[in-house]
């Protein structure tokens, strides 16, 4: 596969699983996936169905509600291929693979900064309670929502008109399970320090500033919150803190982990970092809805009456 011309018109994902396990890890691919599908799809629906979720909470349920459709995109950008892959169609259309690695560089940044302007919104209605009305509104939120994406956007084109720059002359092989920046550049002929610090550049923005944001924000969340003299407010607000630094580090603790154990020189083999990787992109999006079914009361309340109504259809 050393030819130039296959290698500028598709890619070969090489994603190592013991063929021993092929069966039992494409069972639970299609589970997760299912599951993911299902579960976000309610999310959406419940939020979308029942007004009393806009108001006054209106911020908080339609981040849930963005981060459950982010969570849709991601999961099927990546799982539906990771099957194909594990049924021997490993390889990929230059132009998908492109499509594929731009989905998974959008999903992650817009994520990232979705998860930290929900906690700017908890912060504001913790720390500034009586001027929240007035601070977070619709205006707001629609004014945050399109900087986030414009942002992420301008990020993810950047990378995009990178790759579009390599050439690749001398394999077409990617030691990963799907289209990756870093993977593609790895593999190129090109040798520029460019390739590589934007790299640098989309890891501080998209990881350390957004983490270092959450952690400041709800440190000063619970502060506040030790401060409310009623039992039944301490509750709320620590329920609330709790479940989205529970979203939090599920989205990012397995991609730390596996960034970590490589930087101090725990060596993986490809497949240990390949399952990681895939750990990271596909379990997040699976459980998000389940933690807020089970620990946002409002609603778990909502789809149990949504559940009630279906039954009488």
């Amino acid at each position: 596969m050393n030819q130039t011309l296959m290698s500028t018109t598709e890619f070969v994902l090489l994603c190592r699983v013991d063929s021993q396990k092929k069966s039992y890890t494409i069972a639970v691919l299609t589970m997760v996936y299912l599951v993911t599908l299902f579960g976000n799809f309610l999310v959406i629906l419940v939020i979308a169905m029942n007004p009393q979720l806009q108001k006054p909470m209106y911020p908080m349920y339609v981040g849930i509600a963005i981060l459950a459709t982010i969570d849709l995109v991601g999961s099927t950008n990546i799982t539906p291929k990771l099957i194909a892959i594990l049924l021997d169609r490993v390889a990929i259309p230059y132009g998908l693979c492109l499509l594929q690695m731009f989905l998974v560089l959008y999903v992650g940044a817009t994520e990232s900064l979705l998860l930290a302007f929900m906690a700017c919104d908890r912060y504001v209605a913790v720390v500034h309670p009586l001027r929240y009305s007035t601070l977070v509104t619709k205006r707001t939120v629609w004014a945050a929502g399109t900087l986030l994406n414009i942002v992420s956007a301008a990020f993810v084109l950047t990378n995009l008109i990178f790759v579009t720059e390599l050439s690749f002359c001398n394999t077409n092989i990617l030691n990963y399970c799907f289209c990756d920046y870093s993977s593609l550049v790895k593999i190129a002929c090109n040798e520029n320090p460019k390739y590589f610090r934007i790299l640098s550049v989309t890891s501080f923005v998209f990881g350390i500033c957004p983490i270092a944001f959450i952690l400041v924000s709800y440190t000063r969340i619970a502060y506040a919150a030790l401060k409310i003299s009623s039992v039944d407010g301490k509750r709320k607000t620590f329920n609330t803190l709790t479940t989205h630094l529970l979203v939090v580090g599920l989205f990012n603790i397995p991609l730390l982990m596996s960034y970590m154990l490589t930087g101090i020189g725990v060596k993986l083999t490809t497949e240990a970092y390949n399952t990681m990787i895939i750990v990271a992109n596909i379990v997040p999006p699976m459980f998000n809805p389940i933690i807020y079914s089970f620990r946002n009361k409002v609603i778990r309340i909502s789809i149990q009456k949504l559940t009630h109504c279906m039954q009488y259809l």
